[in-house]
């Protein structure tokens, strides 16, 4: 039974526009489309978790930008890179993360939008894994549990 989902942040729940320094500082901040609503729904039912390999920012920073939107309301527990001492897509990375916030591999979800960083290493880690392509990349995604385009898509998978 799945009890917790990590997200990854950037182009995943918060749209990344690649400006330099902190997402917290940039002039603008933007939703990735149906992301709220999605995480006003799962947010009642499961431990949510953000975890970022962002080099920008620490978990301080995130938070910060997350209440820029609002979105932090719908997190539990916030992680990033510079506090775990690992990045995506090492697998050590997500056992951390498991590690510090109690959850088990095998009731735990990560949602990312790149396949390489987000979804490998958190199959390697032993957690169920949705990759989020929104741009639809064409390919083989063998790692992927399932694969969604568009962020309303997952209120229906769990």
């Amino acid at each position: 039974m799945i009890k917790t989902l990590i997200f990854d942040w950037g182009d995943t729940i918060m749209r990344d526009f690649d400006e330099p320094g902190p997402m917290s500082e940039w002039e603008n901040v933007a939703w990735i489309p149906e992301a709220e609503e999605c995480l006003k729904t799962l947010s009642k039912h499961y431990v949510c978790i953000i975890a970022t390999s962002a080099s920008h920012s620490d978990t301080v920073e995130m938070k910060k930008a997350l209440a820029r939107l609002g979105a932090d309301q719908y997190f539990h527990q916030f992680y990033s890179q510079k506090e775990l001492g690992y990045a995506k897509p090492d697998p050590r990375f997500f056992k951390a993360v498991m590690k510090k916030s109690g959850a088990l591999a095998n009731e735990t979800v990560m949602i990312g939008n790149l396949y390489e960083k987000d979804i490998i290493g958190a199959k390697q880690a032993g957690l169920t894994t949705v990759f989020f392509n929104e741009h639809n990349l064409k390919g083989d995604f063998p790692d992927a549990d399932h694969i969604i385009n568009r962020m309303n898509q997952l209120t229906k998978l769990f």
